[in-house]
């Protein structure tokens, strides 16, 4: 099977690396890759790996009965498996599955405390459960979110290195165009990526077998997982409501006004009795949540409304899992995005944008048209992110620059099918930029 490589390879090299390192937490949705990445790591820079599966072998939920120091928990593990050796300095105990048995976390304390042995502890549904193992143990972890593939790690599969992408974003910084030859590379690759999402099953099948065969079995089956795992980890009551809210999502990304509205989820449904939901999806990484602005200045954190919002998916591919038949049949055999064109590149740039590490924010005037899908920062500088699923002016993008109204607003970016340019302060980008967006305005 072929690995594909991923941001958190070298992220755990540093770890390891480092003299001072503190257990490790490596949290995300299921089947984003973090068994492999890590088993994959522990193998090659490791001399020996204890690994304990909560899920597959319920047995060692035991190992803390005694307590929760190092010396107990090794013992106990010994127990249950003779065969299982502790060598000081050169042993890995990776704790998988971790939301099974999170009572684990309070032994981070100790085992860092005592650092004989490297800890790495990996699990999904973690948003649930995370408050609890992060009052377990607060300053004595270090934490790693992993996600599905982003862009760069899907052209990484593809066999494209990082000169590809550096040269992306010197076209980006030096406002070049790009040629017509590596335009229509980059955007047939991209549509590609919109249509498969970044899970790493859908990704390898499309690798292996060079088109998208299979690749709506394997995504219908992964949302049938996420599903389960509503179902299996959810309270009582709320698991239904989540499950509306969920199936929902493209039915209201699909429509102009974007906003996700409770109301069209169920008959009498009331915010106050979903807000919940919305939450839990939200900590199982199964979504992400865009916040209305209260007003398009800085800060961001706190200045928005918490009862306006759109749900954009985790992974866009489960967004093109949940399309009808005919929808499905006209995407892959036509690439054409038809009604859900504006939605999926709306969620595949939010997505972008959250796997960069930006928060999600958006804007809609009550008293007027203009509405921003998106904004990111610099330090001093707010920047409306405007995604034109269509061609046009953009008009409320042109209001907030030219208005003395936002004064933390200079200038604008817009993303489009087209190619890089410049004009009255907007600086306009091909979609398949998306992902370069924080590493280009740090340069600025």
């Amino acid at each position: 099977m072929i690995y594909l490589s991923r941001k958190i390879d070298s992220f755990l090299l540093e770890w390891k690396n480092n003299p001072d390192r503190k257990p490790l937490i490596v949290k995300g949705p299921r089947q984003v890759g973090k068994t492999e990445s890590i088993s994959r790591f522990a193998a090659k820079n490791h001399e020996n790996v204890i690994y304990i599966n909560f899920v597959e072998e319920q047995k060692y939920k035991v190992i803390t009965s005694d307590g929760y120091k190092t010396d107990d928990i090794v013992r106990n593990i010994s127990r249950i498996d003779p065969t299982k050796r502790f060598i000081v300095g050169k042993t890995l105990i990776f704790f998988d599955e971790l939301q099974e048995y999170p009572e684990i976390s309070t032994a981070l304390k100790f085992f860092n405390i005592d650092s004989r042995f490297d800890v790495i502890c990996s699990g999904s549904m973690l948003g649930v459960n995370y408050r609890k193992i992060e009052s377990n143990s607060v300053g004595y972890k270090t934490d790693y979110e992993m996600r599905s593939l982003d862009f760069e790690e899907f052209l990484w599969a593809k066999g494209y290195d990082d000169a590809f992408v550096a040269d992306m974003l010197d076209h980006m910084a030096n406002l070049t165009p790009f040629n017509d030859a590596l335009m229509s590379v980059c955007n047939s690759l991209f549509l590609d990526f919109c249509i498969l999402g970044g899970m790493p099953a859908v990704v390898r099948e499309y690798i292996t077998r060079g088109n998208f065969e299979g690749s709506l079995e394997i995504q219908r089956q992964l949302l049938a997982d996420y599903k389960e795992d509503i179902r299996k980890y959810a309270d009582g009551m709320d698991q239904a409501r989540i499950l509306n809210v969920f199936n929902h999502i493209p039915s209201q990304l699909a429509k102009d006004n974007k906003k996700f509205q409770i109301s069209k989820v169920a008959s009498g449904a009331r915010f106050k009795d979903y807000r919940g939901c919305i939450e839990w999806l939200n900590d199982a990484g199964m979504t992400n949540i865009c916040y209305c602005l209260n007003f398009p200045e800085l800060p961001l954190k706190g200045n928005y409304d918490e009862l306006k919002y759109k749900i954009y998916f985790a992974d866009s591919g489960l967004l093109v899992a949940m399309l009808d038949d005919e929808a499905q049949e006209d995407l892959r055999t036509n690439k054409n995005l038809g009604v859900y064109k504006g939605a999926l590149y709306e969620n595949i740039v939010g997505e972008a944008l959250v796997k960069s590490g930006y928060g999600l924010y958006y804007y809609k005037r009550d008293d007027s048209t203009l509405e921003e899908d998106f904004f990111v920062r610099t330090a001093s500088k707010l920047i409306p992110v405007e995604v034109k699923a269509r061609g046009g002016r953009a008009k409320s993008l042109r209001a907030l620059i030219d208005s003395d109204r936002y004064s933390d607003i200079q200038y604008g970016i817009k993303l489009t099918g087209g190619n890089v340019g410049y004009s009255d302060n907007i600086y306009t980008f091909p979609y398949f930029c998306a992902f370069l967006l924080k590493r280009h305005l740090r340069n600025r």
